[in-house]
């Protein structure tokens, strides 16, 4: 009895898995949209459907005109936060504490409420100093006209001759 030869059966390509790479003029919308309306990268990368963040920083390397989009939109993402800032601190807290005492009765603002808002506040301020110090930054500038070295001249008074 003869052996057939057994027909090799073809490797099966392994599936892809983890997020897509595939760019798409979709993809690059949404990044750019929700950059400029103040979402964090990270938080946009992680809705389904959505690149790695460290993929869309490849694709920011490789193409100056998504690259400069996404400068733009990460600029007026800066200023929809600060905006934020100033809308939780105009806000009045909406956590009122009554105190009856006998016949007397008052009320006055929650503490704690207004901590709370003051921290949100102050956190998106400190964020934006740290991501662009030139615009939110307390800038202490270390430098002579138009940016240049300071000039230091030492009279023979000041040397003590």
């Amino acid at each position: 009895m003869t052996r057939q030869p057994t027909k090799r059966k073809k490797a099966a390509t392994p599936k892809k898995t983890g997020r897509p790479t595939i760019r798409t003029p979709e993809i690059d919308r949404i990044i750019i949209e929700g950059i400029s309306a103040g979402t964090p990268l990270t938080t946009l990368c992680s809705a389904p459907n959505m690149p790695n963040p460290s993929t869309v920083y490849d694709w920011l390397e490789a193409d100056s005109n998504l690259s400069q989009r996404f400068a733009r939109a990460r600029e007026i993402g800066f200023d929809v936060i600060a905006t934020d800032a100033l809308d939780i601190i105009d806000k009045e807290p909406g956590r009122v504490i009554s105190i009856t005492d006998g016949e007397r009765s008052s009320e006055r603002m929650d503490s704690a409420a207004v901590q709370w808002a003051k921290n949100r506040a102050e956190l998106r301020l400190k964020l934006l100093a740290k991501w662009d110090p030139k615009r939110y930054g307390d800038m202490i500038k270390h430098a002579g006209a138009d940016g240049g070295p300071m000039a230091i001249t030492v009279s023979s008074e000041d040397a003590g001759l």
